[in-house]
């Protein structure tokens, strides 16, 4: 099994379930004791919330890319960044790299495909939703998302910072997002995707009418197939 390095932290809730997801996986595919090979590396968030608030992303880049750096010294085999709105800096992320990297939205929109499915809404931070590092490799792969109107993508933004990326769960921020998704699907999408890493705590399969694509879970699972190929 290669070794997979995981760039974490942002935030540290996410990070978690990447963890524990790949652990289950690993062991429901191979069976016994057996669990992935796994070098993290998790950063503080609140410095690197505040560099995005305050639009210092080339100091945000910088940073990604010593840690990315980091990492391959390790000895990790390939890398992903566990987080959807931080690939956004993956080209200064990934100056001076030299092993593999495996983009989230690229194993999601293949995920899509792969299900005969072609305009999938989108559920993320307000970067991800309202800038083309995401959304345009959506396209580039032949789908058509479907975005939140302007005030969705406000609460939606709010939701993940002030509560999910504290691991604050409430009632009435499921209902919002399980009412925007609605909204998506009223328009045309014909599956949902959780572009957030943090947004599986409050959105389930369960909660939607079309079919959802946690990217945390899809990540996962490219990794593991990557490490075990």
């Amino acid at each position: 099994m290669k070794t997979i390095g995981i760039l974490g932290g942002m935030s540290a809730a996410s990070t978690q379930t990447y963890y524990r997801e790949l652990c289950l996986r690993t062991r429901d595919l191979l069976g016994g004791l057996h669990s992935p090979d796994l070098l993290i590396r998790s950063i503080n968030f609140a410095v690197m919330a505040e560099l995005q608030s305050a639009g210092q992303w080339d100091q945000a880049g910088d940073i990604l890319n010593r840690e990315a750096k980091a990492l391959e010294r390790g000895g990790a085999d390939f890398f992903i960044l566990a987080t959807n709105t931080m690939h956004k800096l993956s080209e200064e992320m990934l100056q001076g790299i030299s092993i593999p990297f495996l983009h989230i939205a690229d194993a999601t929109a293949l995920s899509i495909q792969e299900q005969g499915l072609r305009s999938p809404a989108l559920m993320a931070t307000a970067f991800t939703m309202e800038e083309g590092f995401y959304i345009d490799r959506l396209i580039a792969a032949g789908l058509t998302p479907v975005l939140p109107e302007s005030q969705d993508r406000a609460k939606i933004h709010r939701i993940i910072y002030d509560e999910l990326c504290r691991e604050i769960v409430l009632a009435e921020s499921q209902e919002a997002f399980v009412a925007i998704a609605n909204r998506l699907v009223d328009r045309g999408a014909d599956c949902l995707i959780l572009g957030c890493t943090e947004i599986g705590m409050l959105l389930h399969q369960t909660d939607i009418r079309v079919p959802v694509f946690d990217t945390t879970l899809v990540h996962c699972d490219a990794a593991l197939a990557f490490a075990l190929a």
